[in-house]
């Protein structure tokens, strides 16, 4: 009995300095979240451009964008680690716990593609309409992960980009076929993963070298 009223307080001091620790800390990871809502924002503004034929290449030929994009990313994501110190401020408990978030999030996302790409190859040809489902998709990830993270930072600021998450989310679907579906995607993008990780950014301090 007593080790279980110990173990209840442990638990309880635990979610309490939780709190008080996410009420106090800037949430990290800022630059990985502006680059994920630049470049992804530009892929998608790219392929409004070929859809709407504004481009010398075509729609078809417009996909490979989005494989650079993601190389693209996977390479700034990686010198980040290896070059830039973590950013400023306390490592707090719940600033790791919603890092770890985003890391899922971008994790679920990967496979999410994978499964629709192996989905669409085994029904055939009408499996490529499985494409428009993504933009949609990938902001309820996004949704989810700015929900986590509110909920561990206790900011209603950041709960407010996990509702503009997956409200854009129903948006871009009533725009599905349209010229305009990758347009608003782009905006989406820019608006509540690029601008919100530039805060971020600005608000964990100035970046640093390691080894500077």
């Amino acid at each position: 009995m007593t080790d279980d009223l110990d173990t209840r307080s442990t638990d309880i001091a635990w979610i309490r300095s939780l709190a008080e620790e996410g009420a106090n800390a800037p949430l990290g990871g800022g630059r990985i979240l502006m680059a994920a809502g630049v470049i992804y924002g530009l892929a998608s503004l790219t392929q409004w451009a070929a859809i709407t034929g504004l481009t010398p290449f075509s729609v078809r030929q417009s996909n490979w964008i989005w494989l650079a994009a993601t190389a693209v990313f996977l390479l700034l994501t990686l010198l980040d680690k290896l070059l830039l110190c973590p950013a400023g401020g306390v490592r707090t408990a719940a600033n790791r716990a919603a890092q770890a978030a985003w890391a899922c999030v971008g994790t679920g996302i990967f496979a999410m593609i994978a499964s629709i790409a192996v989905v669409a190859w085994k029904i055939g040809p009408t499996g490529g309409a499985l494409i428009f489902l993504l933009p949609s998709l990938i902001m309820v990830f996004y949704g989810l992960g700015w929900g986590v993270s509110a909920a561990m930072m206790r900011s209603t600021r950041l709960g407010a980009l996990s509702v503009a998450s997956f409200v854009s989310a129903v948006i871009i679907a009533t725009m599905t076929g349209s010229d305009t579906q990758y347009l608003a995607y782009a905006v989406a993008l820019f608006a509540l993963m690029a601008l919100p990780g530039f805060l971020l950014m600005r608000a964990a301090g100035p970046t640093r070298f390691k080894g500077a």
